[in-house]
């Protein structure tokens, strides 16, 4: 099977020349799904003149097959729950409460390690463009969603590299726009079809935040 895509930065600069009718808008603010979204997030920021910032999300993958996502939470006490896939791999309440307990911890070093004392943005009256390096059943970028409505968000636009087919239907209904460079079917995992996909370490996250605020000063708390 032929790689579409050849690392996380590439894409981001594919994606941006798809999103050119956001560029310089002042009220526009680019949120990464870290890690992996990050690299991608930072070139699409680049290139479109605009600030850039992490969206915390965990996925809740289920007790024996991780990868595999039943839910997702995102900061501000947001939690989504696939019941048809909870139900179908019978996980009982006790199992899910686990998983949400150890992701809610990991959810809460993260914010601590990219944010620090960094005040969350005020998202109000804000273009949100909420980027990830990909979909595959598309739940953390739900809880994503969700968590931007309900900081007041004016619009909320998604940008991926690929997805799968299921995961666009759905997130359509929830966004004023959907960009995607790519659908493959059939779609088993984002990282298939990549080049390269090592995993995006904490480091690389904040050495691309320093940079975007450096090249792009981080106003969106105050605009």
């Amino acid at each position: 099977m032929q790689a579409l895509i050849s690392d996380r930065r590439s894409a981001g600069r594919r994606l941006a020349e798809h999103l050119q009718d956001y560029r310089q808008r002042d009220d526009l603010l680019v949120l990464g799904l870290p890690r992996g979204g990050i690299p991608v997030a930072f070139e699409v920021a680049k290139a479109l003149c605009a600030p850039l910032d992490v969206m915390l999300v965990r996925k809740l993958g289920l007790p024996l097959h991780e990868e595999y996502a039943m839910g997702a939470i995102a900061s501000g006490g947001v939690r989504i729950l696939n019941e048809a896939v909870i139900s179908y791999y019978g996980i009982d309440a006790e199992a899910i409460e686990g998983v949400v307990i150890r992701e809610q911890q990991e959810l809460a070093r993260r914010e601590k390690v990219y944010r620090g004392e960094r005040p969350w943005p005020d998202l109000r009256r804000h273009c949100v463009l909420l980027v990830d390096d990909g979909l595959a059943t598309g739940a953390t970028m739900q809880a994503a969603v969700e968590a931007v409505r309900r900081q007041g968000a004016s619009e909320l636009v998604v940008a991926v590299p690929l997805a799968a087919r299921d995961s666009l239907q759905a997130l359509g209904k929830l966004v004023d726009n959907l960009v995607c460079l790519h659908s493959p079917t059939p779609f088993q995992s984002v990282g298939q079809w990549y080049e390269n996909f090592d995993q995006t370490s904490d480091a690389e996250v904040l050495e691309l935040l320093s940079q975007a605020r450096t090249l792009q000063p981080y106003q969106a708390a105050g605009r």
